[in-house]
């Protein structure tokens, strides 16, 4: 039964290179997938596509393609990536002319366009987004980017073209994997088992190094060896679609039974319902078998009919966020912070900023579980814990004497304020600056920043209103 073979090159716009090379050339692959555009990231290479038509593709396109056509050279691997974002067409572009410098001869590339719907936004100011349930025309920030998760027609039509490199902008990370399976195996696109199993095979590869034990990993209960030499996994895929998820022998990192499972269940909201362009995939039944060292079989998976609709990313400018950080150490580290903290909120209110949100964070005590949570976690174990630590925690009677996050040698305090106004932004770093010289003592490290902040809302567009291109440059 033919088999095809299809290896993990990157699972976010900044992953490593290295695992993806070894994998072309080791990894006796039919094909590799860069997956590399989350919800904003794509919005962000509209803003640089505005500034220079040139660009608006992966910051990292021309640093990854450097070494995948040198690998190419070496080993030919049919490449398929989402990292032409906002502007396929000047990254297949750049990728000829890479090409060209190193003198290949008879590479085909192929983009794929017709999922930016930028210009079209009119038509849908009445449809709901998905996160809020208002309609489209409650936001009021500039609009920078509308780009639906198209599915595999295009890079289907891209391979039967001849591309030995399809780059793409917005489309769904599972089709990127679906496409070369539907090319090879000419499977139908109402065959929606197999569809539903390619759709899984996607899904278990678009993380990368998830899958082989990354996000897996937690020292000393999910032990993982060698993660700083972490492999990235290869699908080997029948006709069935039955999948068989491996790694190098030679790369860290491990696929098992467990690591697999918990990359099945990622962002699944109804495991009888993923929905995807290209099929509603049924993940409820998913068996996993472990066959070999790092080998993991996937069966028992269904599917039905797509709904007709393409999941259309909108993204703002939403607001800016001003922040300011400050460290405090030693003796009575977080009173000092404390104290910098009522400072600031004192000064805020003197200069009437007109801020939409404020957050305070003592990094390292309560910035992630925020105070309630992260009080009741140090008041665990309070009395022996802190006498280990500070080796005093409590009076004669056992009540505690200090507050319920102990007494920590090592405190930084961040500043953080929403506001639509880049100047007032900046405000809030400058005041966090001032701590230096006005108090409170030993204070050091201060930084500041300003974000633009760009958002997204959902909106679901019929998948007769995009019109799929495919060229080869």
């Amino acid at each position: 039964m033919k088999k095809v073979r299809i290896g993990s090159g990157a699972g976010y716009a900044g992953d490593r290179i290295e695992p993806a090379i070894d994998l072309m050339k080791q990894g006796n692959l039919d094909y590799i997938i860069f997956e590399c555009l989350a919800e904003r990231t794509i919005s962000i290479a509209q803003k640089r596509k505005q500034g220079n038509p040139n660009l608006g593709y992966n910051d990292l396109l021309e640093y990854r393609f450097d070494r995948i056509l040198d690998a190419w050279q070496e080993k030919p691997v049919r490449v398929i990536t989402n990292m032409g974002a906002a502007n396929p067409k000047a990254a297949a572009e750049k990728c000829r002319e890479m090409a060209e410098e190193k003198k290949i001869i008879g590479l085909k590339i192929a983009y794929v366009t017709g999922d930016d719907v930028t210009g079209r936004l009119g038509e849908y100011q009445n449809y709901v987004a998905i996160e809020t349930g208002k309609p489209l025309s409650d936001i009021h920030g500039e609009i920078l980017s509308a780009n639906g998760y198209i599915g595999v027609a295009g890079i289907v039509k891209a391979l039967e073209m001849g591309a030995d490199i399809v780059i793409t902008g917005r489309v769904a990370d599972p089709s990127l994997t679906l496409g070369p399976l539907v090319h090879e195996f000419g499977w139908s696109m109402d065959d929606y088992t197999r569809l539903s199993r390619g759709t899984l095979a996607g899904h278990l590869l678009e993380c990368a190094g998830q899958v082989t034990g990354g996000y897996y990993a937690d020292p000393g209960y999910k032990d993982v060896p060698r993660l700083w030499d972490l492999g990235f996994p290869i699908a080997e895929v029948d006709e069935d679609g039955i999948c068989v998820i491996s790694k190098l022998e030679s790369a860290g990192g491990m696929v098992t039974e467990d690591t697999v499972k918990e990359q099945i269940i990622y962002e699944i909201q109804d495991p009888e319902n993923y929905y995807t362009p290209d099929v509603i995939a049924d993940f409820s039944k998913v068996r996993v078998e472990q066959i070999g060292m790092d080998r993991v079989r996937i069966t028992g998976i269904d599917g039905k009919a797509p709904n007709g609709y393409y999941k259309t990313s909108v993204g703002y400018h939403d607001c800016y966020i001003g922040e300011g950080q400050i460290s405090y150490g030693g003796s009575n580290a977080l009173k000092r912070a404390q104290l910098a903290r009522e400072i600031l909120e004192h000064r805020f209110e003197m200069k009437s900023l007109d801020l939409e949100e404020v957050r305070f964070d003592y990094i390292g005590v309560n910035s992630l579980y925020r105070d309630k949570i992260s009080g009741e976690i140090a008041n665990s174990g309070y009395a022996d814990r802190k006498a280990i630590v500070t080796g005093t925690c409590c009076d004669d009677t056992g009540v505690e004497t200090e507050s319920a996050w102990g007494n920590p040698v090592e405190v930084r305090l961040r500043a953080a304020a929403r506001t639509q106004d880049r100047e007032t932004a900046e405000l809030i770093g400058n005041e966090v600056e001032a701590l230096y010289t006005n108090g409170p003592c030993g204070g050091g490290g201060a930084e500041k920043c300003i974000r633009d902040i760009v958002s997204i809302a959902s909106i679901l567009i019929p998948v007769d209103h995009f019109e799929i291109h495919v060229a080869l440059v």
